[in-house]
């Protein structure tokens, strides 16, 4: 992490030549997500389900070198179909958190007109929906940690300077949530006890620079 801020640091540093042209634009970002939600025990079965996400971002750019930095403030809504095995239980849990994605990208012009980008980075995500949710009537509850860390890889293209598409694979890194048993729960549970989840997701985004 101390490399990757001391990267940014050195980028923006780089900005105040004026032979770099350094380029700050401003945003809005919004898109789809797949949500690929797993847990670490068998007694848990969870399918994929889709949700979105929106918000503004900025763009830092060294025209001259490819590189640039982008941060966004994105509300981002998961959602994940869970089935407790050998039970006709079935609930779709969600999560929505304020994501704050930083990425360090490197992109390549395609003439006047276009440019395609690689990009990678940190996010940072802070849960403000429902924390706990019930998997099991009075049994079993999935229940959110206040915040967590994921990483960002991806690929995309800019239009004309201001339209931007992109297609990135984020990867929890640790739990995003989970399982707890409530005092009612009795030896059938058992299975459910330390199970975790990390829901990791594909995405598909759309920006628009002004």
């Amino acid at each position: 992490m101390r490399k990757f801020i001391a990267c940014i640091v050195a980028i923006m540093a780089l900005g105040v030549a004026p032979k770099a042209q350094a380029q700050i634009k401003f945003g809005l970002k919004g898109g789809v997500n797949v949500t690929n939600m797993s847990f670490s025990k068998d007694v848990l079965d969870a399918s994929n389900r889709a949700g979105f996400y929106i918000g503004p971002t900025v763009k830092f750019s060294l025209p001259l070198v490819g590189l640039g930095v982008d941060a966004s403030a994105l509300y981002d809504q998961r959602e994940g179909k869970l089935k407790v095995n050998d039970t006709e239980t079935e609930k779709t849990l969600k999560q929505q958190q304020i994501a704050i994605p930083i990425n360090l990208r490197y992109g390549v012009g395609l003439g006047s007109t276009a440019s395609v980008f690689v990009y990678a980075g940190p996010q940072f995500g802070f849960n403000v929906g429902d924390k706990t949710q019930e998997i099991v009537k009075e049994v079993a509850d999935w229940k959110l940690k206040d915040s967590n860390f994921s990483v960002n890889v991806g690929l995309g293209v800019t239009l004309l300077q201001h339209l931007q598409l992109n297609a990135n694979y984020n990867i929890a890194c640790g739990h995003t949530g989970d399982v707890e048993l409530t005092e009612m729960a009795g030896d059938v549970a058992k299975g459910l006890v330390n199970s975790g989840s990390r829901a990791n997701a594909w995405q598909i985004g759309l920006a628009y620079y002004f």
